[in-house]
Parts: structure tokens; sequence; C-alpha cells
């Protein structure tokens, strides 16, 4: 509280002497109805979400690697599917359509329970960040315990075979709800949610210091020493693994 209040107190003060030093300059009108105080951008360094900054720089640098014609994203974060679709043309999907309007970029509307595209159709497919809220009503779906697998099983469905996939879940030590806004995956959980593909990377965004913020090639044993990391999967639909 003592802090919140002196930031106010600086703000004032800041107020008045940019006022003084403005007050006899015609490019811009400063008024205090005009204010907007942000009080909490002084910071030694730039505060940003690792896991929404770092999930999609991998499944970016998966997909240079992939080079697809088309990707198709399901519901990932929106500045994903934006910035890939200036080098990848990108069809983007969502329970809530999004209204994007940029080349490259088209955005639909779809449940990820029952996906509008045949079986063994989709070459380059990504999921992030959203399986884990299925079923648990926050985005206005229904409640369903199983939502998850289901989304799961679509994803796994509409894959085809040689395709790749760019899946990303919390993951921790150990498997909870943490209701209604996410669950949260062992390691070992999403590897026998899809022991179906082969698994080609992956690579964790830990809670615990780490000195490359997401570690590639991470192991199981580093993934399990979070409560709420975030782990990045890249698999790939084998066709004799699906015979």
């Amino acid at each position: 509280m003592i802090t919140k209040v002196k930031k106010i107190i600086n703000y004032i003060i800041d107020y008045k002497n940019f006022w003084a030093l403005s007050k006899y300059s015609t490019r811009f009108s400063i008024n205090w109805r005009d204010r907007y105080p942000c009080l909490y951008d002084n910071s030694d360094t730039t505060p940003f979400d690792s896991h929404y900054i770092y999930h999609p720089a991998w499944a970016a640098r998966a997909i240079i690697k992939i080079k697809p014609a088309v990707h198709v994203d399901i519901s990932s974060t929106l500045h994903f599917c934006s910035i890939l679709s200036a080098f990848v043309p990108v069809k983007f999907y969502d329970y809530r359509p999004a209204d994007l309007k940029l080349s490259n970029l088209s955005s639909g509307s779809a449940n990820i329970l029952s996906l509008p595209f045949a079986s063994n159709s989709v070459e380059s497919l990504s999921c992030m960040h959203t399986a884990e809220h299925i079923g648990l009503g926050r985005y206005g779906d229904s409640l369903d315990p199983d939502g998850d697998l289901k989304a799961i099983a679509e994803l796994k469905r509409v894959l085809a075979f040689e395709g790749n996939l760019l899946f990303v879940v919390p993951i921790g030590n150990k498997p909870k709800i943490m209701f209604n806004a996410h669950r949260i995956y062992t390691y070992k959980q999403i590897i026998e949610h899809f022991n179906d593909l082969e698994l080609i990377e992956f690579a964790l965004i830990p809670d615990y210091p780490s000195s490359d913020g997401i570690i590639l090639d991470a192991t199981e044993e580093m993934a399990n020493k979070c409560t709420y990391g975030c782990g990045c999967f890249w698999f790939l639909k084998k066709i004799s693994e699906c015979k």
C-alpha cells in the first residue's frame, strides 16, 4: 500500500514537472482530465509471460523446419497465427472465431471436439495452450471431465500420415485441475495420450530458473521438477504406427 501511494505521489510530481516543461509547446495538448497513469512500468527488466512468449517462438521455429504448404492452427494464441501468416499460409480455427483480416490468414469457427476436416487430411497442425481448457466451461463450452481427451482424439484423427502436430499444455509433477482455468498434466500423461504418435521433440518452459529460458531436448525428469511449467511436444504421425 505504501509503495502504491509513493507511486501516485511520484506520478503527480512528474505530471506537474512535465506540464511545466511542455506548457510552451503547441505540438500536443496536455490536460489533467486526459491522464492515463501507468504506475508499474518502471522496472529493471521488461516483464513477460514466459509461457506465451517462448511457446509460439518454439512453434515458429519448428514450422520453419517443417516447411508446410499450409498450416492449420486450432485455438492457439492469435499472436502466433498472425505473425506466422507472414511466412506460411495459415488457417486458424476457434470455438469463438476471431475477426482477423490479414493476407495469408483465414479465420473460421470450429469445435475442437468435432473438427471440420476429413480423417488423415491435415499435414501441419498446432493446438497450443488450448486442450487444457476443454470441458471446464471457461469459454462457454460444455462441462466435460474428459473434454481434453476427446480434443486430443480429434487432433490425432485429422492429422495426416507423416503429418506434424505441435501440442502445448501446462506440465508439472502432479496432474490437477485448476477449475475453471486449466488442467496441469504430467509428462507421462501426455506421452501416454499420444502413444500412437512419434515424439520428435520435447521442449520445456520451466517455472524454475533456467539460463536457457526454454529448454530444448528436455527430459521427463526436468518436467517433473515443475509445478506449472509449459510442455511443448512435436509429434509425427507415422504410417507404420497407425496401422
